[in-house]
């Protein structure tokens, strides 16, 4: 039985969603999921994980490792209370419809016990993906400063640099914006974050920039500029920190002038999503 949630509760409810998503893959979503994570919790906020990929399980590895590389030098790291959904073996309508019930389920129970549920979604168009995105209450679409990746959004005219109209991505989220307006009345704020920004004023970079612009009154959503392109975020993975956590795991290396930017990179992104 889908759980049904009354505008009431929406009302008084503090508790915030944050769901990651962008149905191309490599645009960083888990990176982004990680860095939320944890600057939520060392911003004094209570904050869970749920990781909806099932094939790739990145946020997952990603937590794991962290775990590791704390037991491993004796750290104390803050670690969300993250969980892996495991959707049914089968994939039948049934047990699709099912998977979103508990999904629905899961997310309520991880609100009723955090100030922040973040969400971290698969880089495919699926029943389950659907409904994650209408749970939200703050989407952020990561997406790389390409013309490639903007495709996700929107058709473009390369001749004359126009919008000729949104992307599939872009309706189903307007989709999953009416679905959650007639599930409880509440409304998704989404963000369009610019990923692995160059620090260059190249032409791709200003004309990204003049495009998303355009797109964002058409389709509704903010665009924000996000992480710079760093070695260092990727580099990360494997010892499970973020750029939050250098400070206090970094042993003897020092925070350099590239170290500190990204740390405010995560912050204005935090500060960005408006939460209570």
């Amino acid at each position: 039985m889908t759980v049904e949630i009354s505008h009431s509760m929406v009302a008084e409810r503090r508790a915030r969603v944050v769901t990651i998503g962008n149905e191309k893959g490599g645009s960083g979503k888990s990176t982004t999921a990680m860095h939320l994570a944890i600057g939520l919790l060392r911003s004094g906020r209570s904050v869970a994980s749920l990781d909806l990929d099932l094939r790739q399980r990145s946020l997952t590895r990603y937590m794991e490792n962290r775990r590791a590389y704390a037991a491993t030098h004796g750290l104390t790291l803050p670690v969300p209370e993250h969980e892996a959904f495991a959707a049914a073996p089968t994939h039948s309508g049934q047990s699709a419809i099912a998977d979103e019930d508990r999904l629905e389920g899961a997310v309520e129970r991880l609100l009723d016990g955090h100030d922040v549920v973040v969400i971290d979604t698969p880089g495919a168009d699926n029943p389950l993906n659907r409904t994650a995105h209408s749970l939200a209450d703050v989407l952020v679409t990561p997406l790389n400063d390409s013309l490639v990746d903007l495709d996700v959004l929107a058709r473009v005219d390369g001749t004359r640099m126009k919008i000729l109209g949104p992307s599939h991505y872009s309706e189903m989220i307007w989709e999953q914006k009416m679905r959650r307006a007639q599930r409880d009345g509440g409304s998704i704020d989404w963000i369009v974050m610019r990923n692995r920004l160059s620090s260059l004023d190249a032409r791709n970079k200003r004309e990204m920039m003049h495009l998303l612009e355009e797109l964002a009154e058409r389709v509704g959503f903010r665009s924000i500029a996000g992480f710079g392109e760093r070695v260092v975020y990727r580099e990360l993975f494997l010892q499970g920190l973020t750029m939050m956590d250098l400070r206090e795991a970094g042993g003897a290396q020092e925070l350099t002038v590239s170290h500190l930017a990204a740390r405010q990179e995560v912050r204005s992104l935090i500060e960005a999503l408006g939460l209570p």
